[in-house]
């Protein structure tokens, strides 16, 4: 990546004796989305206030544009902020919602211009004939609309979403979620959008940064932190059905587990004598191995079944096609491949 647009470097937040943000790192370049992931309350909202100028860190670093912004109040750094509850004023109509950001102190704008501005975000999201409705008339995806296009009309360097969709049915969520990033990418803004959504992750990013009790666990393309998480905490970050973890020895050139030595995968001559493997259940045919396995649950998931089976004394998770014909208690032979099979420290 070039000189990136955006540059956290150590970020540090407490609130008394809680530490909130723990040295966070994270770059943006330009015209890029960075998807912050965490539960509640692993420090996503402190992070993006941070960035916004709304908190002060304590130790560490903000940079954008190049320049050390730590310091700059929040309408120095010319961000703007949508968070999840759509904070409309509710007399207010849908134009004058919009136009309210451009009449803040310290905007001279002219009518003309606030007008121009009004129609074409309108119009970009698709709200044009809501624009004299109240808002408290609105459905809850035409609030979150206005919500969104009230940072559009902004024009700002760099956008902040706070979990903007939660408060949406899946569907309207799914389809609000696509919209946006066609439009922040067709508008050249770079954005980052935090959420404890790994669906919305997964789609939307162009990296990815997994967020846990203040400290970044990995960043990087979805992709890669998807297939090789650095650790069991970030592949229970990402991935439904979880990533299966099993505890294992290295048994000559195998990987045998290590609750009933079962050989699970081949070896590496220099991996360590005892680890935690990690395998996504796409990842785990139904046959091919040397061991049974027997399955307890079958769940149809659309277009795939997600099996649940005891083995290697523990349970195993599968993602396979429906079209295979599985019933509890039935056996299977497991084969995990090996190419993708993660290696992590033994606990």
């Amino acid at each position: 990546m070039s000189a990136p647009f955006l540059a956290v470097r150590g970020v540090v937040k407490r609130f008394g004796a809680r530490t909130a943000l723990a040295g966070v790192e994270l770059e943006l370049g330009a015209g890029e989305i960075a998807v912050v992931l965490g539960a509640t309350g692993a420090g996503k909202t402190t992070l993006l206030r941070t960035i916004a100028g709304l908190e002060r860190p304590d130790a560490g670093t903000v940079e954008l544009a190049g320049r050390d912004a730590t310091h700059d109040p929040p309408r120095a750094r010319d961000v703007a902020l949508v968070f999840q509850d759509f904070s409309l004023y509710p007399r207010w109509t849908v134009r004058e919602n919009l136009a309210f950001p451009l009449r803040a102190p310290g905007r001279s704008l002219p009518q003309a211009e606030v007008e121009e501005r009004v129609r074409a975000v309108a119009a970009t999201l698709r709200i044009e004939p809501l624009l004299e409705r109240d808002a408290r008339r609105l459905s809850g995806g035409e609030m979150q609309r206005v919500a969104i296009g009230r940072a559009l009309v902004r024009r700002p360097r760099l956008f902040l979403m706070d979990e903007p969709l939660t408060n949406l049915d899946a569907k309207l969520r799914e389809a609000l979620r696509l919209e946006l990033v066609t439009l922040v990418r067709s508008l050249g803004t770079p954005m980052v959008y935090v959420t404890h959504d790994q669906a919305e992750a997964l789609s939307m990013a162009d990296r990815i940064h997994v967020l846990e009790a203040g400290r970044v666990l990995q960043a990087g393309p979805p992709r890669e932190v998807y297939l090789r998480p650095s650790s069991p905490a970030v592949a229970r970050a990402l991935g439904s059905p979880p990533m299966n973890a099993l505890p294992a020895r290295r048994a000559d050139a195998t990987w045998v587990s290590t609750a009933d030595g079962t050989p699970l995968c081949p070896a590496a001559p220099d991996a360590p004598a005892q680890a935690l493997l990690g395998v996504r259940a796409e990842h785990v045919a139904v046959t091919g191995g040397t061991h049974p396995a027997t399955v307890e649950v079958v769940e149809d998931t659309g277009p795939h079944q997600l099996v649940v089976a005891r083995f290697a004394g523990t349970r195993l998770h599968l993602l396979v096609p429906r079209t295979l014909e599985l019933a509890p208690g039935q056996t299977i032979h497991p084969c995990m491949d090996a190419r993708r099979v993660v290696v992590w420290s033994a606990p």
